[in-house]
């Protein structure tokens, strides 16, 4: 049976259409939808969801038989892989019907004695919304704290309860989620955020002394710097480090006398990087100073200053991380042409010369590699964590001895279509100035080729974020009806390094856009899809680079779905008192300056709308999301209603209790993911329920 939902935006308009209803003649940009406090706003965004839902309700069906079949493939009762600290061994369990979930521990070496310590889905019954930001255990392992957020708007709540069976106690609300515990088991260290909830100090609180004020270690006056913490797995330094987009600074804290004032490891240098960590004696120094790429140095604990060489700096290849243990270093590094992240195994004698430079093993290539939990210093079985576009997650136990691998655990796949009917293709797409764009299809093994499909184009290219490979189980249900996924590695994000990431920020933003269209022509000559039945997706900066498409391209796709979109790029960037704006000056830009502004404005998606033949769009938003607020989303739909020149419907759902990553909870985050898919399905002439 085929899902008929109405097929045009005059459908919408049986009943009065909310943006007929609330259009306000003196405000035809509809900047008042930012008026949080006027109840108009409600009201437009109720009318909205009321409109979203009509239209909606005959692909209901279709959004039950998704969800459950997400469901069925799905092992619902999943129990964390156990890790092991210096007296317990920690996991976590989720019941097949809880979305939240209970966390245990029990004495190593001593399975029979495990005890429940934290229940999270029992807290989150009380509330329409809940996150946990982060769990910290005492380094004696007696006391534990946790940050929660009950709204969706990222401040959260500091708890503390003495273990196993302490009574939670709320100390503090308002806070940043990330916590560190000082090696004294008494000292607890967070962040705070000023007016425009930037992360700008670090605080201390004693536990022994709740009731008493904490103190201020460290405040950044800089607003385009956002602070964080750390903790070398030394154990040895605690890290505050505060950085902007494009320069970092750090200082350092004894972990065990944590209340001394913190020392600046290097004063920052404007677009400067580095990360900074520990081995008895030694810093190891990750850094751009005159090596866009990156490279390793390694200085004394005692002078700081003396970088000694340990990585040049390279060409082909990026350094993106590196992890210290008493016997030497993991190091994640990048192929560029490759577009493939790799771990790098150096090993120091006690003269500090390299005895072992290996790289280990990939699964498959292309695919996504990380050093997984292990806390331990001297730890030489490296957990590690694999995953491909067809290969689902599971975790290695990797020895540096022996050199074998051991599947600790891996995630299940139900049903009939399994991991080993999939397939992914890479194709490169030449862009608009010859650049080579890598685009990673997936699709069911026996239709990959054989004839064009409809296909979901996914990107999002900013920030330097990567899209390494990832498994879904709910993908599956597209890929079961005959969709290929695909996913555009545009420059702005980091999955070819550093300089894919500056070839697609500030002045070269253009280059993003670009490189998505490039991305779906080259989908049309590979055979993959046709072009006539091609949707676009993308979340937060992934909306601005499909908003920014559209206005380039209105008839490439065929649908867009755009959750929690930035695309009111121009006067977000106008505006410092909103979260996030002085922040990303040195990621869009400071509109400030005329030639800045002009050039945000050129691409801005609210900035650019014409009465142009967009394609059937869905737009997502959350009323506690303060990255990208509500209104975004709001705004693009009005102004594309009174367009009233897409060639689909134009909707918009506003979830009234969630924030930027969506609904709370597994099973109504799935359920969301379900009506997208559904929509996606229907444009694509799939809707078969």
């Amino acid at each position: 049976m085929k899902a008929q939902p109405p097929s045009d935006n005059a459908s919408l308009t049986r009943d009065i259409s909310p943006v007929e209803t609330y259009r306000r003649a003196n405000d035809p940009e509809w900047h008042w939808l930012e008026q949080r406090d006027d109840p108009q706003v409600n009201a437009f965004l109720d009318s909205a969801n009321e409109e979203f839902g009509r239209w909606f309700t005959p692909l209901e069906p279709l959004v039950d038989t998704l969800y459950h079949g997400h469901l069925a493939r799905r092992e619902l009762a999943v129990t964390g892989l156990p890790t092991p600290l210096d007296h317990y061994t920690y996991w976590s369990e989720t019941a097949a019907d809880a979305d939240y979930p209970v966390w245990w521990r029990h004495p190593n070496g001593t399975p029979s004695a495990a005890h429940r310590f934290l229940d999270l889905q029992t807290r989150a019954t009380e509330h329409h919304f809940f996150e946990l930001g982060d769990m910290a255990i005492s380094p004696d392992e007696e006391w534990l704290a946790w940050t929660e957020d009950t709204q969706g708007d990222e401040y959260f709540d500091l708890y503390l309860k003495r273990l196993p069976d302490g009574k939670p106690r709320k100390l503090l609300g308002e806070i940043g989620p990330e916590l560190i515990w000082a090696e004294d088991n008494r000292t607890l260290l967070f962040t705070r955020y000023d007016t425009t909830q930037r992360p700008d100090s670090v605080w201390r609180l004693g536990i022994d002394t709740p009731d008493e004020e904490p103190q201020q270690s460290f405040h950044e006056p800089d607003p385009e710097f956002w602070v964080g913490l750390g903790k070398t797995r030394s154990r040895a330094w605690l890290i505050v480090e505060t950085a902007s987009k494009d320069t970092s600074e750090c200082h350092l804290i004894s972990a065990h006398t944590p209340d001394m004032p913190p020392r600046c490891f290097r004063p920052r240098e404007p677009g400067v990087e580095y990360a900074i960590e520990h081995r008895p004696g030694y810093f190891y120094v990750l850094h751009n100073r005159e090596a866009p790429h990156f490279r390793l140095d390694s200085t004394s604990e005692t002078t700081l200053d003396d970088w000694q060489p340990l990585i040049a700096h390279r060409r082909e290849q990026t350094l993106e991380g590196v992890d210290a243990f008493d016997w030497g270093l993991v190091i994640t590094e990048r192929d560029h042409d490759q577009a493939q992240v790799h771990l790098r195994v150096i090993e120091l004698d006690s003269h500090h010369d390299v005895s072992r430079d290996e790289r280990l093993p990939l699964p498959e290539a292309p695919c996504s590699l990380m050093l997984g939990d292990t806390p331990h210093f001297d730890a030489r079985r490296l957990r590690l964590r694999e995953e491909s576009f067809t290969l689902p997650v599971r975790w290695i136990e990797h020895d540096l001895d022996s050199g074998e691998r051991r599947l600790l655990k891996v995630q299940p796949i139900h049903g009939d279509l399994q991991p080993e009917q999939i397939v992914c293709q890479r194709l490169w797409a030449t862009s608009h100035d010859g650049e080579r764009i890598p685009v990673s299809v997936v699709a069911l093994a026996d239709r990959l080729g054989k004839t064009p499909l409809p296909t979901l184009l996914y990107g999002y290219g900013a920030y330097g974020e990567v899209l390494d490979p990832w498994f879904s189980v709910a993908r599956l249900e597209l890929l079961a009806r005959g969709v290929a996924f695909a996913v555009a590695h545009v420059r702005g994000g980091g999955d070819r390094g550093e300089p894919w990431y500056l070839a697609g920020k500030l002045e070269h933003k253009e280059n993003s856009f670009r490189d998505f269209l490039a991305a779906r022509d080259a989908l049309v000559e590979a055979g993959i899809t046709d072009g006539s039945r091609i949707a676009a997706y993308g979340a937060s900066a992934g909306g601005l680079l499909v908003g920014a498409s559209l206005n380039l391209a209105p008839e490439a796709f065929n649908a867009a779905v755009l959750d929690v979109p930035f695309v009111d790029v121009l006067r977000t960037m106008e505006n410092p008192d909103l979260p996030l704006t002085t922040a990303e000056y040195t990621e869009w830009g400071n509109p400030d300056e005329p030639a800045t502004r002009r050039r945000i404005r050129a691409y801005s998606p609210l900035d650019n709308l014409a009465a142009l033949p967009y394609p059937s769009v869905f737009l997502q938003g959350s009323w506690h999301d303060s990255r990208v607020p509500y209104w975004e989303p709001a705004k693009l739909y009005a102004r594309l209603t009174e367009l009233g020149s897409a060639r689909g419907p134009v909707l918009l759902r506003t979830d009234m209790v969630a924030g930027h990553g969506g609904a709370s909870g597994r099973f109504k985050a799935w359920y969301d993911n379900a009506r997208q898919d559904a929509f996606i399905l229907w444009a694509l002439g799939l809707a078969e329920i």
